[in-house]
């Protein structure tokens, strides 16, 4: 049996043919038009939004969530294939993938109203409407315990006030899904980010993700409606439920940097020539890439 140095435990025979197919998709999406592109996008520290529509047209953005909302009605494994591709490509794709859609479209799926999922899912997952997730704060990052962010009634509406940092997709995004504390809890908004007081900036001299579009959010008395809130987002449950999502397909996405790391190693050694001979041929090498021959 000749193994892939890449899946020495033949992982991919446990795949069904759905599961293949759709990292096949997202394989021949990277390679044909991620990879010649995303050298640029890095030096230049720009997110490669001409790729948005075409991640949608894949089915890439809310992949999990029910058809009838605009998803795919992908299984965890499948997604997590998805994540690993992407990340082979760049961390700052799946970063927007996994925002869009773990971050952004999973807690209107899960804690939305029946109005909310219909006027916001579909258009997300056609990538008509780019979101972003308003949790992290300068003082204590992705602790929604520590929010100093906050919302108040006045009359029928509630005003947001208080500041987020380190958003993925911020300076981007229509819609922002932003945490506060009402009172002793804290509960989650659909601000649209055209709101009068909605500020953003972009971060910038970022010396990683640099492909990926990162911000810090601004609100001062954003008013909002009540069907703005989602109503089944209360107490820390929700946003940590969120995380959790966004965190399963990070998880993927590691491994495939590593995979994307491995690759180039192997290339390396078998185009470096040292001394007459390839690098890969030296005993060193020789045994470490054992099995990657």
């Amino acid at each position: 049996m000749v193994l892939d140095p890449s899946d020495l435990y033949d992982l991919d025979a446990e795949l069904t043919p759905e599961e293949r197919a759709v990292r096949e998709s997202v394989a021949r999406f990277v390679d044909t038009r991620l990879l010649p592109i995303i050298a640029e996008c890095f030096d230049a520290g720009r997110f490669p939004s001409e790729l948005v529509g075409e991640l949608a047209g894949l089915g890439l953005l809310g992949s999990t969530l029910p058809q009838e909302f605009g998803g795919g009605g992908l299984g965890p494994v499948a997604y997590g294939l998805v994540c690993q591709e992407l990340e082979r490509g760049d961390s700052g794709l799946r970063s927007f993938v996994s925002v869009q859609s773990s971050l952004c479209m999973y807690p209107i799926h899960a804690y939305g109203s029946e109005e909310q999922k219909r006027r916001w899912l579909p258009p997300m997952a056609r990538g008509e409407v780019i979101g972003c997730f308003g949790l992290t704060e300068a003082h204590a990052g992705s602790d929604p315990a520590s929010m100093r962010t906050q919302a108040r009634r006045d009359g029928g509406d509630w005003l947001i006030r208080g500041a987020k940092t380190w958003i993925t997709n911020g300076s981007i995004a229509q819609l922002a899904v932003v945490w506060a504390r009402t009172g002793a809890g804290v509960s989650g908004f659909l601000v649209p980010t055209d709101a009068r007081g909605f500020a953003r900036t972009p971060i910038p001299r970022k010396m990683s993700l640099r492909a990926s579009d990162t911000a810090a959010l601004y609100l001062d008395d954003v008013r909002v409606p009540d069907s703005a809130r989602l109503p089944g987002a209360q107490g820390l449950k929700a946003p940590l439920g969120c995380l959790t999502q966004a965190r399963y397909g990070i998880a993927w996405g590691a491994i495939g940097a590593a995979v994307a790391c491995h690759r180039e190693a192997i290339a390396y050694t078998r185009e470096r020539v040292l001394v007459s001979v390839t690098v890969w041929h030296s005993r060193c090498v020789d045994w470490t890439m054992l099995f990657s021959w």
